[in-house]
């Protein structure tokens, strides 16, 4: 347990104790919660505005579920009593978690060893996480984040789960813009840097995909030279960045060609490390990549058959190979793991068959054009070269700006081009998606567009038949993950709406 004092909590936020508030009042950091539905009597409730509600709001429901203090950003109203609730006031309640994570992390350093791993990229974040934790968990005490929590409230909330004793700390850091990784980084001091790929996700915010770049940099440019780099060969943008780190790099790389491994090694601080490579990649006939997996100093290969669904899926394999690989696992032990782990994190390529001989593909918790291409592609092998009728239900990708319409244009057409049997576009945001197929293409009824996901259920429940497999996939927003769950009832009867799995950011963070 690492716990802090109500008296060091405002010293260490630059916070005001609030009228008879203990000092000597301790708090479990484990025991800090935004969601005054989450709170475990003895915690801490944060109270922030958020971008439907404010958390102030939520004070004395904080209190009666067993909260003795709370971090606040103005006054806190009384009990019955009278008596306000004990409090320290901050300026800036966000700010305040990150100086405390801060504190956490150095509490843990001192005590024992620690490796930080800073995740970023515009996907796969989340499936590398659940990998390497996977990997690393067999090695020591590790925390890795729950679902998605990756920006100023979850990358706190990730970090106050971890104890004295935990030797591994993973951290997803996502953004929106400039500077958030830098902030992130300034937080956790990662130990090890992976980034990915750069797609286009949140180009509208960035302005460019090189801003992505730029941004999703500040991982690498805040390594010391005591840590290291792991990073993607594959994506230019991704393999440029080694240019920006102090630390020696890792690659990793599925490229036909060999990876040479001192490409943006360009000082004599930033020797790099080989590459961790995949050979022979491919897909078995249910759709599950497998490749040769060769370590840089290790001779032979090891054969990898992951349980994952999709090719797109190597790049997140050879991640977490290369990082538990620099941190000096086993690669026998690495390979171990990596054939044992299927899917954790929910609606990531989730599969379900159906009794009735229909497969659904649940892919709908976040979407980028790279992404939308990468599941098409899975969709189609699936469908064996049309032995499988194979049908696509696609809603909006969000935050795209002003390439909106043609990136959902484009989309269209590439379901055309793999032949998937039927396009179901859902919702005004996706339409361009109807539109490319058609202008594409597509006749009959091969593409229908329909405006929200109850005409799309009422489509599927009359059209699907045994043998059909279906995707689902759209950006978090559009809510095609509630459909997705819908649909792999085959009775019809619905399943209570799940709500997401991220914390209440100040921004969304993909």
């Amino acid at each position: 347990m690492i716990d802090f004092s109500a008296a060091q909590i405002a010293e260490l936020t630059n916070g005001t104790l609030t009228a008879g508030t203990d000092p000597a009042l301790r708090i479990d950091v484990a025991a800090i919660a935004t969601d005054s539905r989450e709170l475990a009597p003895g915690g801490m409730y944060v109270a922030k505005a958020g971008e439907n509600a404010d958390g102030h709001d939520f004070l004395a429901a904080a209190f009666a579920a067993g909260a003795v203090l709370a971090l606040a950003e103005r006054a806190v109203p009384a009990d019955d009593a009278g008596t306000p609730f004990p409090a320290v006031i901050v300026a800036d309640a966000v700010l305040a978690m990150g100086t405390l994570a801060a504190a956490v992390v150095s509490r843990i350093r001192e005590h024992s060893a620690l490796d930080v791993i800073g995740i970023t990229g515009s996907a796969g974040k989340t499936t590398t996480k659940d990998l390497l934790q996977g990997i690393l968990s067999q090695a020591g005490e590790t925390v890795a984040p729950v679902g998605s929590y990756n920006g100023e409230v979850g990358v706190p909330l990730t970090v106050f789960r971890a104890v004295e004793t935990t030797r591994y700390l993973i951290i997803e850091m996502g953004a929106t813009k400039m500077g958030q990784i830098s902030y992130l980084a300034n937080i956790v001091h990662p130990d090890l840097g992976v980034v990915l790929g750069v797609g286009s996700a949140h180009a509208g915010e960035f302005g460019s995909i090189d801003n992505i770049a730029t941004a999703k940099g500040e991982l690498v440019a805040a390594l010391a030279p005591s840590g290291r780099a792991v990073l993607n060969f594959d994506d230019g943008r991704v393999r440029a960045m080694a240019a920006r780190s102090a630390a020696p790099i890792t690659f990793f790389s599925s490229a036909d060609a060999e990876a040479a491994p001192e490409a943006g090694a360009g000082s004599a601080n930033r020797a790099a490390a080989g590459t961790v490579q995949a050979r022979g990649v491919r897909t078995n006939a249910d759709g599950h990549p497998e490749f040769d997996l060769s370590f840089p100093g290790t001779p032979g290969s090891f054969a990898v058959s992951s349980r994952l669904l999709g090719l797109h899926h190597v790049a997140n394999l050879l991640a977490a190979a290369a990082t538990a690989h620099a941190l000096g696992v086993a690669p026998s032990a690495i390979t171990d793991s990596l054939n044992s782990q299927g899917p954790v994190s929910r609606h990531r390529m989730e599969r379900t068959d159906r009794s009735d001989g229909v497969t659904v593909i649940n892919d709908a918790y976040n979407a980028n054009p790279e992404s939308m291409r990468a599941a098409l592609r899975t969709l189609a092998e699936l469908g064996g070269s049309g032995t499988r009728r194979t049908w696509a239900v696609l809603g909006e990708m969000l935050e795209l700006g002003t390439d909106s319409v043609l990136e959902h244009d484009l989309v269209g057409r590439v379901a055309v081009r793999l032949n998937i049997s039927r396009l179901l576009v859902v919702g005004a945001g996706a339409r361009a998606m109807h539109v490319g197929a058609v202008m594409e293409g597509s006749w009959g009824d091969e593409s229908m567009f329909v405006p929200d996901a109850d005409a799309a259920e009422a489509v599927l429940r009359a059209e699907l038949a045994p043998g059909d497999i279906v995707l689902f996939k759209s950006s978090n927003g559009a809510g095609l993950r509630f459909l997705g769950d819908r649909i792999a009832l085959p009775t019809g009867e619905h399943p209570e709406q799940t709500t997401d799995n991220t914390p209440g950011e100040r921004t969304a963070q993909p």
